[in-house]
């Protein structure tokens, strides 16, 4: 049984959806039933489990006083102990704080100081351009306009220079004005009567919410509270229809814990949410002791703002750092549906071999949170996919067990095999254990091909499917635009050949030396003779100006991938196995039925082995079209970039 870890949690396989530890709290095209208007701010923020406790407490310490007691209210007791940071309005400064100012000087005096040093650097200069310049300066320092200038800049950079505090104090300065007036209901004394008055006047009371507007649009996350001895703190984020809030959530015993902040969400793109807060209130509602799918029904009916009360994660947080995109193409076909092991099967997504997918997190390594391409404007959160080790690790798993069970189907086979065969069969095994072999991804990058080097074109598909043919097309009809690499051969020249022209011809040793040099893209055997396609000739065409076309058995094509001529693969799949018939008929041919299905068969194997080598795939349901699609391929390298595996452009 496979187990995946995150967070410290074990999952095991399992069918049933309720059964996975982490539910996404909202997710795109889920419609909830109705729609909950958000409650005021008072009511949000209120804490439901202290709440009462610290009404009668205020109540109890405001019965009997007149005065203003800064221990008669939990949110003044907060603010008298917080040291004062702050600009003074400058307007009720008494003159006794005027004269304590003794860093700043009057413009005017700063003015004549600086008179006063040029005239006095104008008697020790001897060259008279230096002079010269110094009277300059004392003619501009003494002009009216000057004087103006200097002295707005000096006001003004004496008001930039005062503290301003780096955080709102409180968002809830409404709810402190109520406070207050509470506690001077019973007051008869001068002051609380003029302090009642200024705190019901509209005017006031429009200004106190303006600030809290504002503060709470900036205040920042670390801005926590304490509570009887615990942590906590307040987040609001705006949800919308055309944005989820992009979190999953995850029950740790009676608490409910966010256990991934997805990537496009209004979460992530706030900041405010981390993995590993315990969510304590949304809207005013006790999230703890409830599971995580009446959680997800509850924000499946919230939208505009939503206030959560935090318990803040223990975790040390990691320093930000920026989050680079890399792009893959998938060798493998996912479908979460049928993942027992994804974490949250409402977020997973779906892809089939040769997709690209730009992966944006790489946060968790065993599921990576991406995007298909070309969906990025449709698909609004991220996708989770699996990583790539966990993947291998899977899929090395899955063929761990079939080898097994080959082996125990087999197992009277086995037993009469000599003891060399047993070890060469089990030395087979361990090596099937490098992850590296495995493929799951491939790192791709746009690649535009330069108007004088173009890309090689390589053919590849099973004998009558018309590759061939498609070719000779090309070739016919634009020679100077396409051409084919002149292969090397060890047999001799003819009367009529040229070397250069339709062959090079070399020696056997030096053929030899070169197939084990690498510079054969492929080679063979024919009535004692070698023939090879070097990649010298190939890329004497591309040197040319020219197209290279080239038609290739499979097993060439890892040797052309690695090589930096950059080919862009084109399957020539066989149609049907009654129109092929058909097909071959128009040429004259008469195939066997089985001759038929084997083309067929090779065809599928050869997609199924080398698909992920494939960039582009035509069936060949009738030979005219067929033309025209490879034509429209090939002119589309020039016109626009292709993805093309990252190593080939290091």
């Amino acid at each position: 049984m496979i187990t995946s870890h995150m967070n410290g949690y074990v999952q095991e396989a399992s069918g049933q959806a309720k059964s996975h530890r982490e539910r996404a709290v909202d997710c795109p095209g889920e419609e909830g039933s109705l729609v909950k208007s958000p409650h005021c701010s008072a009511h949000m923020e209120r804490i439901q489990h202290y709440q009462e406790e610290l009404r009668k407490r205020r109540e109890e310490d405001s019965r009997g006083r007149h005065d203003i007691d800064p221990n008669a209210s939990l949110r003044l007791k907060k603010l008298s102990q917080n040291p004062k940071v702050g600009i003074d309005n400058p307007t009720f400064e008494g003159k006794e704080t005027a004269t304590k100012d003794t860093c700043s000087q009057d413009p005017v005096v700063e003015l004549e100081e600086l008179l006063q040093a040029l005239k006095w650097m104008q008697q020790c200069l001897t060259d008279a351009q230096s002079q010269q310049d110094v009277e300059l300066i004392m003619q501009l320092l003494a002009k009216e306009d000057f004087r103006n200038a200097y002295t707005i800049y000096s006001a003004v950079s004496q008001q930039m220079s005062r503290v301003s505090p780096n955080s709102p104090l409180t968002a809830q300065a409404q709810d402190l004005c109520l406070e207050v007036q509470r506690i001077l209901q019973s007051s008869q004394q001068k002051e609380g009567l003029e302090l009642k008055a200024l705190l019901t006047n509209p005017h006031l009371q429009a200004l106190m919410q303006a600030h809290d507007s504002v503060a709470g649009q900036e205040i920042a996350e670390e801005n926590v509270t304490q509570y009887l001895g615990e942590t906590v703190k307040l987040v609001r984020l705006e949800k919308t229809r055309d944005t989820p809030l992009g979190a999953t959530v995850r029950n740790d015993m009676d608490s409910v814990v966010v256990s991934r902040v997805v990537k496009g969400g209004a979460a992530e793109r706030s900041g405010l949410l981390s993995e590993g807060d315990e969510i304590l209130e949304i809207n005013g509602i006790a999230i703890r002791g409830k599971h995580v799918n009446e959680v997800h029904d509850l924000l499946q009916q919230m939208h505009g703002t939503l206030t959560f009360l935090l318990i803040p994660s223990s975790q040390i947080k990691p320093a930000p750092h920026r989050q680079t995109v890399m792009h893959v193409r998938a060798y493998f076909d996912y479908d979460p549906s049928d993942d027992p092991f994804v974490p949250c099967r409402e977020l997973g997504l779906s892809f089939q071999k040769g997709d690209i997918l730009h992966v944006i997190s790489q946060d968790d390594p065993n599921w990576w949170q991406a995007y298909r391409d070309g969906d990025e404007d449709n698909q609004p959160l991220a996708g989770l996919i699996p990583g790539k080790s966990f993947q291998q690790q899977r899929e090395s798993l899955k063929k761990t067990i079939t080898d097994k069970s080959r082996e125990h189907q087999g197992k009277v086979w086995y037993a009469k095999k000599s003891k060399k065969q047993r070890k060469k069969s089990t030395s087979t095994l361990s090596k099937n254990t490098d992850y590296d072999d495995i493929l799951t991804y491939e790192e791709m990058s746009l690649y535009h091909q330069p108007a004088n080097r173009k890309r090689p074109i390589a053919l590849i598909g099973p004998t009558n499917s018309g590759h061939d043919e498609l070719r000779r097309k090309l070739l016919s009809i634009e020679p100077e635009k396409f051409a084919v690499a002149v292969p090397h051969t060890t047999r001799n020249s003819r009367i009529h050949e040229r070397n250069g022209r339709e062959y090079h011809f070399v020696s056997r040793p030096a053929f030899e030396a070169d197939l084990s040099a690498g510079k054969f893209i492929e080679s063979g055997e024919y009535e004692k003779n070698l023939y090879g396609t070097s990649t010298d000739s190939v890329r004497h065409v591309i040197n040319s100006g020219r197209i290279c076309l080239l038609c290739l058995h499979t097993r060439s094509l890892r040797v052309l991938r690695s090589s930096n001529l950059k080919p862009y693969v084109i399957f020539i799949a066989p149609p049907s196995q009654e129109r092929l018939r058909t097909l071959l008929a128009t040429e004259g041919k008469t195939p066997k039925p089985e001759e038929l299905k084997d083309v067929i068969e090779k065809a599928r194997e050869m997609e199924h082995n080398f698909g992920h080598f494939f960039d582009s795939t035509i069936v060949n349901m009738d030979p005219e079209q067929a033309f025209h699609e490879l034509r429209r391929l090939i002119d589309k390298l020039d016109t626009e970039p292709q993805w093309v595996p990252t190593s080939w452009l290091c």
